[in-house]
């Protein structure tokens, strides 16, 4: 799948969700490097619902969202 960012230095997540709701293959398109490196290795093959709870509302320098905040709101969208 592919989320399209909003508020991030990173423009684009690119993500896969398993039938049995585990995530994989997260790719963050700009950002920081190694952080967005570092969240894409701790959540492979985390339940999705875990990530979400785990990383929704996290802020970046006050700009009300963040690179792990927007792959929760990327896969609550793609659970709709």
């Amino acid at each position: 799948m592919e989320y399209t960012t909003k508020g991030t230095c990173s423009r684009k997540i690119l993500f896969e969700i398993t039938d049995d709701n585990k995530v994989h293959n997260v790719q963050f398109v700009g950002g920081c490097n190694g952080n967005t490196k570092g969240i894409a290795s701790l959540v492979e093959g985390m339940d999705a619902d875990d990530v979400i709870a785990r990383l929704k509302g996290t802020d970046c320098n006050g700009r009300g969202t963040s690179c792990p905040d927007q792959l929760a709101k990327a896969l609550e969208a793609a659970r709709q």
